[in-house]
């Protein structure tokens, strides 16, 4: 295990309880050694290895798209375990290349690690809950080192979901959930009669292993509706439209059955379907012209503010907030500003500022810590012991904090208008939604 990749593996999971509070992993893989390949959905670019590589036990290798091997960031990349993979449109001989890559896989494979497919190649620019087609790489990967080691050790080819809220909101949700794994050795057989043949069908089913892991519409056209519908019954995965009462591992279950509903039926065909949909889209376009959220409908509506609650949080933690502005607003915002001009794609915003945030975070309270030090004449080490604990905790009391004073505001404001046209649709809507739609 190279030293950077140890680092990040440990400090990221402070970054990620700060970035995902709620965060669950199901059938997660018991074995640090494992020979295996996990299959993956690609759903938030770089969010998607910083998260599995944190919360799961295997030493892994990632493969990692090669024209972010720039000759400043490809020792860093190689340390933490990314290897490239090449693309056509990359202007190179991909074919020689990726056999190149193909063949330290499987040496990575033949010492006891693991590694990483992000099987679908891309991840859409907005987060979409779909899985897109999946490539055979992993698989052929797998036979590949099957057969430099002459098949003498188990290889095993395991898919693998990762489910966001929304991957690009600070204190949302993500749960991984794993499939069972597969043997490779199983078809050796096979393999060697048909090749090609094994390798597609075995792709296939590791496929839908995959789907199974995760919340999948199949019809771009209606990944829209089954967002609506899940945040009016606030059932579902959604980041702020949701009973937060309910586990997470419910609410994904829910998210994933209403798409399997979704999926099993020709909902083009449907006249009252679409019907629904249509007045389901006006409705959330109508809340974004008065400037009202979902949620903060819902409680004005329901009567489910505790105004003495708020005003008790915002007032007794304001010197909390304090500590935290001071330990980590400054960078927090150097590298938002950063990484905002700099990549072109929000995609690739959540998970580059998590990490840039973590090291800047990290090297400005160093910083800090060592002028405390010398001004009081005193060790550093307590410093740095205590401020582990402190600059994480007040990092989070503070996002809570002013998401309380902002929603404070915005439920304020909605108190003094008149939504009574806004609440009888949403009430109309919802015993539209469960008559039509028996999803528990």
């Amino acid at each position: 295990m190279r030293p950077l990749y140890f680092l990040l593996k440990f400090t990221l999971k402070i970054t990620l309880w700060v970035y995902y509070p709620r965060f669950k992993n199901i059938n997660p893989p018991k074995k640090r050694f494992s020979r295996t390949i996990f299959m993956c959905n690609h759903a938030s670019s770089f969010m998607d290895p910083l998260v599995i590589a944190s919360s799961q036990k295997p030493i892994v290798f990632f493969m990692t798209r090669s024209d972010v091997f720039t000759p400043l960031l490809k020792p860093i990349l190689w340390a933490a375990h990314m290897l490239p993979i090449y693309r056509k449109h990359d202007g190179e001989d991909t074919k020689k290349k990726n056999e190149e890559v193909f063949e330290k896989c499987a040496s990575i494979l033949k010492f006891g690690r693991g590694l990483i497919v992000f099987s679908e190649g891309f991840t859409d620019d907005v987060f979409v809950r779909r899985l897109k087609p999946v490539k055979k790489g992993a698989v052929r990967i797998g036979f590949l080192a099957l057969e430099r080691i002459n098949w003498k050790k188990k290889i095993y080819v395991q898919g693998v979901g990762v489910n966001y809220s929304d991957p690009k909101v600070l204190g949302s949700d993500c749960l991984i959930s794993n499939a069972e794994p597969v043997c490779l050795n199983d078809f050796k057989e096979a393999f060697e009669e048909d090749p090609n043949k094994t390798i597609h069908e075995l792709t296939m089913r590791l496929e839908e292993d995959m789907r199974n892991q995760i919340t999948d519409v199949r019809d771009l056209d209606f990944t829209d509706f089954h967002e609506h519908v899940m945040r009016l019954t606030r059932k579902g995965m959604h980041n702020k439209d949701a009973d937060k009462s309910k586990t997470l591992i419910a609410r994904w279950k829910y998210s994933k059955r209403l798409a399997d509903w979704m999926n099993e039926r020709d909902l083009k065909e449907n006249t009252q379907i679409l019907k629904l949909k249509n007045r389901l889209s006006q409705y959330f376009d109508r809340l974004n012209e008065v400037q009202i959220e979902e949620h903060i409908l819902y409680k004005t509506i329901r009567n489910k503010r505790n105004r003495s609650q708020e005003l008790f949080f915002l007032i007794t933690l304001s010197p909390i907030v304090v500590v935290g502005l001071l330990l980590n607003y400054l960078p927090y915002k150097l590298i938002k500003n950063f990484v905002e001009k700099s990549f072109k794609r929000p995609v690739f915003w959540s998970s580059v500022k998590m990490l840039l945030g973590a090291v800047a975070v990290f090297v400005y309270n160093l910083i800090l810590a060592v002028l405390v030090a010398f001004i009081f004449d005193t060790s550093l080490f307590p410093i740095l012991l205590i401020g582990l604990f402190i600059i994480p905790l007040s990092g989070v009391i503070t996002r809570n904090w002013f998401d309380t004073l902002s929603e404070f505001k915005k439920l304020k404001r909605a108190q003094n208008l008149n939504h009574s046209a806004l609440a009888m649709e949403r009430d109309e809507l919802l015993s539209t939604i469960y008559k039509l739609i028996p999803v528990a």
